[in-house]
């Protein structure tokens, strides 16, 4: 679980797209060898807030600090030096389709290392087994797979250069429920062996109660609620009510919400 060191610290962020404004004072931080879920209604700016974290975009005011680098002036060099800390599973694995499941993992290793071609497969084989896959997909191609062998693959190619932090967009986004499940473990698995901090988007309510340690809620263009899930029903926003404690959260996870001074929250 967190050490309760922050690895990443979101401080008043805005962020404007034209005359739109997405955040207006975005606040939060994230610890050591957690999972940080990432949760909001559409539209709320989780995946923007994701992107500004590995600097994809940048916000228009406030400062995010990763592995205790500023990001707002980062010099090239330590930018591409801190890229190297993180990997990244988009939503739909955004797996390179020109190229075999091995090609794809190896991308960064060739971008970023000397290593020598045998030690680059070596590392790829390695990187296949460990989220769980076969040997042979290693020699297909993105559209030979499955939608869950897909986020096995991408999650491989996320984890090559063996990162210290790993950000999932919706990791368990068009999985049945089995297969949810069976990731939502891989990731507890990675996390407690590998020692990495986990940042998550998601909805699923499954991945929210079993998996993630904290969490924090978007809304109203700023951070509503923030902490364990404890903390987080708390909470008497609107979006926070309808998300957690309509009738069909309440029955599904009874056994692990909690009451609020004898009230069921």
């Amino acid at each position: 679980m967190s050490s309760q060191q922050p690895v990443i610290s979101v401080r008043d962020i805005v962020t404007r797209f034209g005359s739109r404004t997405i955040h207006d004072g975005v606040s939060l931080t994230i610890n050591k060898n957690e999972i940080f879920g990432i949760l909001g209604e559409s539209g709320s700016g989780k995946s923007v807030l994701m992107k500004e974290m590995i600097m994809l975009l940048e916000p228009n005011a406030g400062e995010v600090t990763v592995l205790g680098k500023e990001l707002n002036g980062i010099s090239y060099k330590e930018a591409q030096h801190l890229r190297r800390e993180w990997g990244v599973l988009f939503q739909f694995g955004a797996l390179f389709s020109s190229m075999t499941i091995a090609e794809n993992i190896e991308v960064q290793l060739k971008e970023y290392t000397t290593v020598s071609k045998a030690m680059r497969n070596r590392l790829v084989r390695s990187k296949i087994a460990l989220v769980g896959l076969d040997a042979h997909v290693g020699s297909l191609y993105p559209s030979e797979l499955s939608g869950g062998m897909i986020k096995r693959a991408a999650l491989a190619r996320a984890l090559a250069m063996e990162p210290k932090l790993l950000f999932l967009d919706e990791p368990t986004s068009g999985l049945d429920p089995v297969g949810a499940r069976n990731f939502d473990s891989l990731i507890v698995e990675l996390r407690d062996m590998l020692g990495i901090t986990v940042v998550m988007i998601t909805h699923d309510l499954d991945s929210i109660f079993s998996i993630v340690d904290r969490m924090a809620i978007l809304a109203d263009k700023q951070v509503v609620a923030e902490g364990s899930i404890e903390n987080v029903l708390q909470s008497q926003h609107p979006f926070v009510e309808a998300f957690f404690k309509n009738d069909y959260t309440k029955e599904k996870f009874a056994d692990k919400i909690v009451l609020d001074k004898g009230r069921d929250v």
